[in-house]
């Protein structure tokens, strides 16, 4: 399975310790060089450029091969280049958490998934313990509509029990 990967959801997950759910969801986990510049830069958390200089095994840096057609301007330049390397290798997803680029991708027919729904699927595999995730991930600057949250984590109570 080939993913690729945005900035956001590696962000967070680095920032809530759960880095590792990435490679026993997925074999094949890609970002494009705009991705890791950054999550190098300078604003960028210390615990995240760490982790970036320190580029897993299981993570590759890859060049899209050209721009691919017109993009809405609110768009980074790592948003682009994850959706033109998720639609020219035919990525089974793209991690990402930005609206404008989640919808541009699924204009684009390249499915999406975000950090919450990233948790949630590693939850449902037994990889994390979901509210201890959710409860970490509030206590950075990570935003997301509370009802959405709440279901998530309703759902997966559901599964427990």
């Amino acid at each position: 399975m080939i993913v690729v990967a945005d900035a956001t959801p590696l962000r967070y997950l680095v920032l809530i310790d759960e880095t590792d759910i990435l490679p026993a969801l997925y074999d094949r986990i890609l970002i494009p060089p705009a991705v890791l510049s950054e999550l190098s830069q300078p604003r960028t958390p210390p615990s995240v450029q760490l982790w970036i200089a320190g580029l897993p095994g299981w993570l590759q840096v890859v060049a899209p091969f050209g721009p691919s057609g017109e993009f809405p301007a609110t768009l980074g330049a790592g948003e682009r280049e994850a959706i033109t390397l998720a639609e020219e290798l035919d990525a089974e997803v793209l991690l990402i958490d930005d609206w404008a680029g989640r919808r541009e991708a699924e204009k684009r027919r390249i499915p999406t998934q975000g950090t919450l729904g990233l948790l949630s699927v590693a939850a449902e595999h037994g990889l994390t313990d979901l509210p201890g995730a959710i409860a970490h991930l509030r206590e950075t600057n990570f935003r997301a509509d509370e009802k959405l949250i709440q279901a998530i984590l309703d759902e997966d109570l559901r599964r427990r029990t």
